[in-house]
């Protein structure tokens, strides 16, 4: 994460009272199973942002994204399922993905292809 970001979730955490940066780092993890990667990329594409998320797969730059974007790509489900694990407002959860999840998915596709998805080293 970048000083400033950090920055920003400390502060944050300080007056929830609660480490954010751990509870967004184990919430990107579960996103970063190989076939959670491949169901962001597949609903994406039903969303119309496919082009987004498969930059972060690429070897090209990662195109950014909204946080009502990642909202639209994750589904109200999921984003109600992390708040409800984080105890975090759904803004500051979905804020924290749109600037993690890029740079996470990046870094899980070095070879700008998806991983197996039976790979438990993902």
């Amino acid at each position: 994460m970048s000083d400033f970001f950090q920055n920003i979730v400390g502060k944050v955490g300080s007056a929830l009272g609660v480490d954010v940066q751990t509870f967004v780092q184990q919430q990107v993890q579960s996103l970063l199973q190989p076939q959670s990667i491949q169901a962001l990329v597949d609903r994406a594409e039903q969303a119309g942002l496919g082009d987004k998320v498969r930059s972060w797969v690429s070897q090209n730059s990662n195109l950014p994204v909204t946080p009502d974007e990642i909202r639209t790509i994750l589904g109200s489900d999921v984003v109600h399922d992390m708040v409800q694990k984080t105890g975090l407002p759904a803004d500051g959860v979905l804020t924290a993905l749109a600037h993690c999840l890029p740079a996470a998915v990046d870094g899980k596709t070095p070879d700008g292809v998806l991983p197996p998805a039976g790979d438990k080293s993902a």
